[in-house]
């Protein structure tokens, strides 16, 4: 997610290390790829349908939250700097255009960044990727807000 339009603007990046070996070149490496991002997404969408907390969040997904799980999967996998499968399948990922037809509150986005962080927590993401995850999704999820 990005607070623009455009998924590569404020992807997360790693920094530069005097030793290469020692840190991965994109964020995607750093999950480790796109077996652990379908994990993240997985458990994301899991803890969506068992936590009462995410009541709100929920509810805005209809009934089947199949769509969702390939669509944010084929999206972090390319925001993360991996392969571009949205943009393949999709075209400009567009995102405050696309949840347009979404209520999307306050209630609604720190349900969303709240979900997020436990799902990065239980499968074991990095503490110190995880805090520049969080930061990046929640001013995408403060800017997707459009009530």
């Amino acid at each position: 997610m990005s607070s623009s339009d455009t998924s590569s603007d404020s992807s997360p990046s790693t920094s530069s290390s005097s030793s290469p070996e020692a840190s991965p070149a994109t964020a995607f490496e750093w999950v480790g790829g796109e077996a652990r991002v379908r994990a993240l997404v997985d458990r994301f969408y899991d803890l969506m349908e068992l936590e009462p907390a995410f009541t709100e969040l929920r509810s805005a997904h209809g009934p089947s939250l199949d769509s969702a799980r390939d669509k944010l999967f084929w999206f972090l996998c390319g925001w993360l700097g991996g392969p571009n499968h949205y943009i393949e399948r999709f075209g400009h990922p567009r995102l405050r255009a696309r949840h347009l037809p979404f209520k999307i509150g306050i209630a609604e986005r720190d349900q969303w960044v709240a979900c997020m962080g436990m799902a990065m927590q239980d499968v074991a993401l990095d503490p110190a990727l995880q805090e520049r995850l969080l930061e990046s999704f929640m001013g995408t999820a403060d800017w997707m807000r459009n009530s």
